[in-house]
């Protein structure tokens, strides 16, 4: 049962990684690495895959190792929920939605720039969405 929950969990986080792939302003990192942690409660064959994943896997090693985020990670998650929420502000979402998910996306990013950027250039091939 216990093993069936974090696969569950990982499934999840793949395919919300998946959507954001596809869709912009939505995350795509942050949801492989929330996958990768519930594969190492349960899923070792897939948190290998992740781990050794062409793309994604030096930026999750590196989160794994040192708690590092690149720059242009930093960059590009920045800009995207700053677009983001630039757009909201322009919906007929009521006003503490929008207020609520502005702050929640600032608090992210100062989170995010508080991050230290890992000491070895990650490989240029290893273009992500954040």
């Amino acid at each position: 049962m216990k093993i069936m929950f974090w696969r569950s969990l990982v499934i999840l986080f793949i395919i919300l990684g998946f959507i954001g792939a596809l869709l912009p302003g939505m995350p795509t990192t942050v949801f492989l690495i929330l996958a990768a942690w519930a594969a190492s409660k349960g899923w070792p064959e897939m948190d290998a895959w992740l781990m050794q994943h062409p793309q994604y896997g030096a930026t999750l090693r590196a989160w794994r190792e040192n708690g590092t985020v690149p720059r242009k990670a930093k960059w590009i998650a920045s800009l995207m929920m700053l677009i983001s929420g630039i757009i909201m502000l322009f919906t007929n979402a009521p006003f503490w939605v929008k207020t609520f998910t502005d702050l929640t996306m600032l608090s992210v990013a100062i989170w995010l720039w508080l991050r230290p950027e890992p000491k070895t250039v990650i490989s240029s091939q290893d273009d992500f969405k954040i």
